[in-house]
């Protein structure tokens, strides 16, 4: 009878774990699909350069929203996760607020910034600038619905987004006015609609003038997530940007091609960090460290055997017509780095889950100090590489950066969980190792 009994809550303890994993990766996927759909019709319809200059824009992007849920959202997922409706509510105008004044701030500097710079790089800019408030602020909800369980009011708010996408670039396509420019305002735009969804679904009214407050109110959490989050999207940022002085700006878009084919493999490692935190916190407290440790070790590796399984499929199988039919005359160039892509995630799957095990243990310290010496070896590779080798040198060194960087994220959590005391647990807002970018 107490056999059963612990079978039974077993079985609903796995399934809701697949429950919430289903949604995490869900939601994921969704907002990935419209990443890589406007990637692709940049690269397929405007050539390798309007595509380096997309990069970068996209890189920037990637840099602010990053920065933004560490000051915002992050902190929401830490503390009201699970809390009682009207709780919930006030945090929630309080954070997307935090997100919308972030937006409208960086995207004033964008637009600016881009006034002064050259063709194509400009339009990118501007266009970015434009759609930054409504980019964060979507981005807020989808977090928001996840910190009170209702994963799928996000999954919802992703697919409005990625339809008025979709649409939005075919009827550019129509009407022959596909420009570097037009694609950003597009994606900018469309996520602002969705953002306005976000409204409704929510009931929350964001409230901008709080945003003071709760940065203030959330400093200790807001600050470390902010340097962990930006760490790893600064260093992508700037290598991106040494690689286009270098190599020219077709070299960016060669290399962000090639990374985005990984995108279906990143759109599952991206879904479960939703839940494994969580996960190693609940084994930490069951079985104890020894127990964390393995159950890392498991995790990281299960999703290096899938990136490389996804890897060889994309060297196997996009040979044969289908690379050429993604990204166009891109793809001769893009698809001599697959190879160096696919190792440098493998590696980077085992630096995530060893992140999941540092937050599970409450380990700041050593997670941050991991970020920045793994951050460290990502850029100054990466530029190395660039200077001896171009879009290939800077791919080969990042794979190679990847590998020391796993090891120092393993020997933080080996020491974290060999006699560290264990400080209160962190959960949900882990930002990927350095480079790894959906």
């Amino acid at each position: 009878m107490i056999a059963r009994g612990l079978l039974a809550l077993r079985s609903t303890h796995l399934r809701g774990i697949a429950r919430r994993l289903g949604w995490g990766v869900g939601d994921q996927a969704v907002s990935s699909l419209s990443n890589f759909l406007v990637g692709v019709f940049v690269v397929r319809s405007l050539g390798a350069t309007s595509f380096g200059a997309f990069a970068l824009a996209y890189l920037t992007y990637s840099f602010v929203l990053n920065a933004s849920r560490g000051l915002s959202t992050d902190p929401l997922l830490v503390r009201f996760s699970g809390a009682e409706p009207g709780v919930w509510r006030r945090a929630v105008a309080s954070s997307s607020g935090t997100a919308l004044v972030v937006g409208v701030v960086t995207g004033l500097i964008c637009i600016v910034i881009g006034v002064f710079l050259p063709p194509p790089l400009n339009g990118a800019f501007i266009g970015l600038g434009v759609g930054l408030p409504g980019l964060l602020l979507q981005d807020s909800w989808r977090f928001a619905f996840f910190a009170i369980g209702r994963g799928a009011k996000s999954l919802v708010n992703d697919l409005v987004w990625t339809v008025l996408l979709i649409s939005s670039l075919v009827a550019l396509e129509a009407s022959g006015r596909t420009t570097v420019l037009s694609c950003l305002l597009a994606f900018g735009l469309t996520a602002t609609v969705a953002a306005a969804f976000g409204l409704l679904q929510s009931q929350v009214l964001p409230q901008p003038r709080e945003a003071r407050d709760w940065v203030r109110d959330h400093r200790e959490l807001g600050v470390r997530y902010l340097l962990e989050n930006t760490t790893g999207s600064g260093a992508a940022q700037l290598r991106a940007l040494a690689l286009g002085a270098i190599a020219g700006l077709a070299a960016v878009g060669d290399v962000r091609a090639a990374e985005m084919l990984m995108g279906p493999f990143l759109v599952i490692l991206m879904g479960v960090s939703q839940v494994a935190v969580p996960e190693a916190s609940h084994v930490l407290v069951r079985n104890g460290p020894r127990r964390l440790r393995t159950f890392c070790l498991i995790l990281g590796g299960g999703q290096a055997v899938a990136a490389a399984l996804w890897g060889t499929v994309l060297i196997i199988a996009l040979p044969d017509g289908v690379g050429q039919l993604l990204l166009g005359p891109t793809w001769v160039a893009a698809s001599a780095l697959v190879l160096p892509v696919t190792i440098a995630i493998v590696w980077g799957c085992f630096s995530a889950s060893a992140g999941a095990g540092l937050r599970a243990r409450g380990a700041a310290s050593r997670s941050l100090n991991a970020q920045l010496v793994s951050c460290a070896l990502y850029l100054g590779g990466g530029i190395v590489g660039a200077l001896v080798a171009g879009a290939a040198g800077t791919c080969w060194a990042a794979a190679g950066t990847a590998f020391v960087g796993a090891l120092v994220w393993w020997y933080h959590l080996r020491r974290a969980t060999a006699g560290d005391p264990a400080p209160a647990p962190l959960p949900v807002g882990s930002a990927l190792p350095a480079g790894m970018t959906t």
